[in-house]
């Protein structure tokens, strides 16, 4: 099998990824895809776009939202299906107070998910009163897939490879 992965993936970030497409003889050929990260060459209706974390799809909706929006709309006027498949564990936030985030599994799980930054002080104080919420990135995700078809699954760093390969193969597996 052969899967086309986008040149601007960045060297070194996703080698945990790499290790299972060789284990399991799938050959990466890199060049820059219209939408996402990974496609196949004989299927390019069907996309996805990977995040490294939560933290990573905040970024995105906040600070790159034009240039995030607008992948979103190439995608649904090409007629592509894009999924945003977010790598997410089991995280320690403040392991003095017990503090951890389980792993998200869909969007509905996002509800309860805590931005590690609301547990970050400075002088007594919270650094970023304002960061943004798990219930406000769960409204987002669900707002992006209902106005522009595309689909947000989530999975454990180590099962990305193998989600996008299934993915890609017409076989969504959660959310």
């Amino acid at each position: 099998m052969i899967l086309l992965e986008d040149t601007r993936q960045q060297a070194g970030k996703h080698d945990i990824k790499h290790k299972w497409f060789e284990e399991h003889g799938i050959e990466i050929r890199r060049c820059r895809l219209y939408v996402g990260d990974y496609t196949l060459p004989t299927n390019q209706s069907i996309c996805i776009d990977t995040k490294q974390s939560c933290m990573e799809l905040i970024n995105d909706l906040q600070t790159d939202h034009v240039r995030f929006r607008d992948e979103l709309l190439r995608a649904q006027e090409a007629g592509i299906k894009l999924y945003i498949l977010v790598e997410n564990d089991f995280q320690w936030i403040s392991q003095k107070k017990n503090i951890f985030n389980t792993p998200v599994t869909c969007i509905k799980d996002l509800y309860r998910w805590k931005n590690p930054r609301a547990f970050i002080f400075k002088g007594g104080k919270q650094a970023y009163p304002n960061c943004a919420k798990g219930s406000w990135l769960a409204k987002c995700c669900t707002t992006c897939e209902e106005k522009y078809g595309c689909k947000f699954l989530f999975c454990k760093p180590e099962e990305s490879a193998e989600m996008i390969i299934k993915i890609l193969q017409g076989g969504e597996s959660n959310g």
